[in-house]
């Protein structure tokens, strides 16, 4: 998104690229799906918000709906498991570069480099709720700025000379709405209904304890209480969905999370995953397809629905946050957060891929993995390509027997 809509269409500025950026983190929910909303709400009001945001997420859900089909369906056969297997450390070193890459973009401080080590501690070791986290961090920034301006000010870059700063031109007010009491509560009570509705319908048809109502309750409670993106709310639902509810095995939230990385669209697409498999697997009966596709569909609405409602709520205020030193020192203080819990859910998940059920390391399987961060991380391999990388690893193993 970056090098489509600052460098190459010059469609908004760097620094207000960032400061949306920034804002989305503060939000609950994914912050990828959060900023195309908001970019094109910043240049073409509603209407452009909901395109921008509805087809950032539309052709993964529908490819996503096929290859969570296919799981359930051939992912018992030995060679799906091996393919699954090569997925898995392909995900695994994307999720580890994933850290080091949102890193290298905010700790420029020693200060910013001790909020994600205190944050990886806290979350792997200390088990601390991961709001609780993010609201502490942002607290150290917003005070921390005012007695150490130099190891919290964020760096920003200068738009080149001769760019025009087309964000600037803004659509029409009653198009973007001006802010007032009555247009937010107009936004809130549409976006609320739009939330609800479909929750409260399949209650209703289906019962208050059935699969489907417990997953749209659920995932309606983590749009509002996650903050910091897909790889932040991971270990959050995987815990809940596997160890709480019982929806999902131990190891297939990670076999889901390599599916999604397969789509284009947003990470945390691998929520319907959950929504699909769990509801498959506890049909209560109703036909296992038509189960699942109702759960992959009910989580995707509640997932992204408050997305929307959250910036339609917000987008007209952040211009008057833009420049506030404070703010953007929060801001970056939670970011530097969610690289500590970013790198906690690699350590997490490694340990299930490459030394499952207490069995002895599996050192191959750790040499690719390293292989794959470091193309990811300094020789700026694709994603596509390391997945690819990694399936072909995971079918050699199968049938080489390594």
């Amino acid at each position: 998104m970056h090098e489509e809509l600052v460098e190459r269409r010059r469609w908004i500025s760097e620094e207000h690229f960032l400061h949306a950026l920034n804002f989305c983190m503060l939000l609950p929910g994914p912050e990828a799906q959060q900023l195309a909303t908001y970019i094109g709400w910043r240049l073409h009001g509603t209407r452009g918000g909901v395109v921008a945001g509805g087809l950032f997420v539309l052709p993964s859900a529908v490819i996503l709906w096929v290859l969570s089909y296919a799981y359930v369906t051939y992912g018992g056969l030995p060679v799906a498991t091996s393919l699954l297997g090569g997925l898995k450390l392909a995900v695994l070193a994307i999720v580890a570069a994933a850290a080091v890459r949102i890193g290298r973009k905010v700790i420029k401080s020693a200060a910013m480099a001790a909020l994600a080590v205190v944050a990886f501690v806290a979350i792997y070791f200390g088990e601390v709720p991961f709001p609780l986290l993010i609201i502490g961090a942002g607290l150290v920034g917003y005070f921390g700025v005012h007695w150490q301006p130099h190891n919290f000010t964020v760096l920003k870059s200068k738009v080149p000379v001769g760019v025009e700063d087309i964000s600037i031109m803004k659509p029409a007010r009653t198009e973007r709405g001006d802010g007032s009491w009555r247009g937010s509560v107009r936004t809130a009570v549409i976006g609320g209904l739009l939330w609800g509705l479909p929750l409260l319908a399949v209650g209703l048809c289906f019962g208050w304890k059935h699969t489907l109502f417990a997953q749209g309750v659920f995932f309606s409670k983590a749009a509002v209480v996650t903050f910091g993106g897909a790889y932040a709310v991971l270990p959050y639902v995987a815990q809940q969905a596997v160890e709480h509810y019982g929806w999902l095995a131990p190891g297939q939230m990670l076999d889901g999370l390599g599916l999604a990385e397969t789509t284009p669209g947003p990470l945390i697409m691998v929520l319907q995953f959950v929504g699909f498999v769990g509801a498959w697997q506890h049909p209560q009966g109703v036909p296992p397809i038509i189960a699942a596709t109702l759960g992959a569909m009910l989580t995707t609405w509640v997932t992204f629905v408050p997305c929307f409602l959250w910036i339609f709520l917000g987008a007209p205020h952040v211009d008057r946050l833009y420049g506030n030193e404070r703010l953007t020192a929060a801001l970056s203080a939670m970011t530097a957060a969610v690289v500590g819990v970013i790198a906690s859910l690699a350590l997490h998940f490694g340990m299930e891929v490459l030394r499952p059920a207490h069995l002895p390391l599996d050192w191959l399987g750790l040499m690719l993995v390293v292989l794959g961060f470091v193309g990811l991380a300094h020789w700026k391999w694709g994603v596509v390509p390391v997945i690819a990388a990694g399936v072909v690893c995971g079918l050699a193993r199968h049938y080489s027997g390594w």
